[in-house]
């Protein structure tokens, strides 16, 4: 071999979005002079610098290059020793290059992101709200979930209550609100409460959110039937005061006109009169008279002429069309793609959208057929965002069957996509969705019912939609 060469120091710990250095020298030990090209290789060549980058040598003599290692404070540096090498690369002796091997100790951090979906529920008895929580740290998460309120007005179902998340990963843990009160009557109260995050050595983390408790039967119900019954009691008491008046002013008026009340006048005629109908002449026109008879002809002549634009291609005319072929359940289903326009309506798990072309999903067009309607929410990008997290942009949208329900927006300025909520009145739908640069997402369900739900997409703001699939 023609190079001897030696790393200082062999091993090299730094910290996640940190720096650390280390130098790499090399003494030319043949009889040429000689130029060598340095090449970073393995996991962390990404983030590893060698300057300089080419160095010449005289034979006999020695040099020193300097490596940087930078890792991000991502999942992607992974904690632990990480194995790395630089190829060393001869210009005049080629296939003689080298590769020289070092160890770099990458320290462990935690960073949980955590976020209520939605953050208010409302409800009289329960609310369902979900804790969405993120491990953006580079190893595994674990940590226990609880809940409390000011007053100790609402108790808590949490499931899971224990939670262990890779890196890079995310999980909803179910939450069911119950207020330990009802409120009979009454107009809907607020109950702040909070679920917070413990992981061993540190603080808890809560996440706020709200409860509004709506009351049994509304104040004005409350209020409408007491003046009902007022109204009522006050009706009965006039009637039967003022009947027995009425039979005393009839026997006087009889009295003073000389009448018994056994003998009626021959006469008074025994039964009303009853009014003449209507002559014929007076009677209204039909509308045919009314209109002269010519007037229908133009009019129909006027329609044929009238030209029509043909019906848009959406999610409500595909699953109407699925259903007449194949009756049961199904859901259809397009996409609006930034700098294309709405996608072709697709059906039961076929994808609607785009991938590899960079290009966010802005809106959703959905419908389905025999699952009693469904409902969803659009999560957009937040322009104003102070923890790197979308929002959701509206209340949920909903439709029943075989009628187009839409989330998101088309005009120029609306945010894109970054995920959704969706469910169905009866059964479940799945979803699974496509993200800029982490790809398809695992594909997830709701529990049977109206109430649940379930997430698709992803919450960072540096992200976006791309494609979707969904089945019923």
């Amino acid at each position: 071999m023609s190079l001897w060469t030696s790393l200082e120091p062999a091993s090299s710990t730094v910290d996640p979005g940190g720096s650390t250095k280390a130098r790499l020298r090399l003494r030319n030990t043949s009889d040429v002079v000689d130029e060598y090209r340095f090449e970073p290789v393995g996991d962390v060549a990404p983030w590893t610098t060698v300057e300089p980058q080419t160095l010449r040598l005289y034979p006999g003599t020695t040099g020193t290059v300097e490596l940087t290692f930078a890792p991000p404070r991502s999942r992607d540096a992974t904690a632990g020793p990480n194995p790395y090498a630089v190829r060393i690369t001869p210009t005049e002796q080629p296939e003689a290059s080298t590769v020289p091997e070092g160890n770099l100790i990458i320290t462990p951090f935690t960073e949980v992101r955590a976020e209520l979906v939605p953050p208010t529920v409302k409800g009289r008895f329960r609310g369902r709200p979900k804790l969405a929580v993120d491990n953006l740290g580079n190893t595994k998460l674990t940590a226990s979930i609880s809940g409390s309120d000011n007053g100790d007005h609402l108790s808590y179902d949490i499931h899971p209550s224990n939670i262990q998340i890779e890196p890079g990963r995310a999980v909803f843990v179910k939450a069911t609100l119950k207020p330990r009160h009802i409120i009979w009557f009454g107009s809907k109260e607020q109950r702040p409460y909070a679920l917070a995050i413990q992981r061993s050595g540190t603080g808890p983390q809560p996440v706020e959110g709200t409860y509004v408790q709506r009351g049994f039967l509304p104040r004005w119900l409350a209020t409408f039937l007491g003046v009902f019954m007022a109204l009522a009691i006050t009706f009965v008491m006039l009637w039967i005061a003022y009947k027995p008046q009425v039979r005393s002013a009839a026997a006087e008026k009889l009295q003073e006109a000389g009448i018994s009340t056994l003998e009626p006048s021959p006469s008074v005629s025994a039964q009303p009169v009853v009014p003449p109908p209507p002559s014929s002449s007076a009677a209204s026109p039909t509308p045919t008279q009314a209109g002269g008879g010519g007037g229908g002809g133009a009019t129909d002549e006027g329609k044929t002429k009238e030209t029509t634009k043909p019906p848009e291609d959406t999610a409500a005319t595909a699953v109407e069309q699925l259903a007449a072929e194949d009756p049961g359940r199904h859901i259809c289903y397009r996409a609006y793609v930034t700098g294309k326009g709405w996608t072709d309506p697709v059906c039961d798990g076929a994808m609607a959208g785009t991938v590899g072309q960079n290009r966010p999903i802005k809106k959703l067009n959905i419908a389905v057929s025999d699952t009693k309607g469904t409902a969803a929410s659009a999560f957009v990008h937040d322009p104003k965002s102070s923890n790197g997290r979308g929002h959701y942009n509206a209340p949920w949208s909903g439709a029943v069957d075989g009628i187009d329900n839409y989330i998101g927006s088309t005009k120029k300025d609306a945010p894109y996509m970054l995920g959704f909520v969706i469910n169905v009145g009866d059964g479940a739908v799945c979803q699974t969705a496509h993200v800029h640069n982490e790809g398809w997402h695992g594909l997830g369900c709701d529990e049977p019912g109206g109430d649940n739900w379930i997430f698709g997409g992803t919450l960072s703001n540096s992200l976006w939609l791309e494609a979707v699939k969904f089945t019923v």
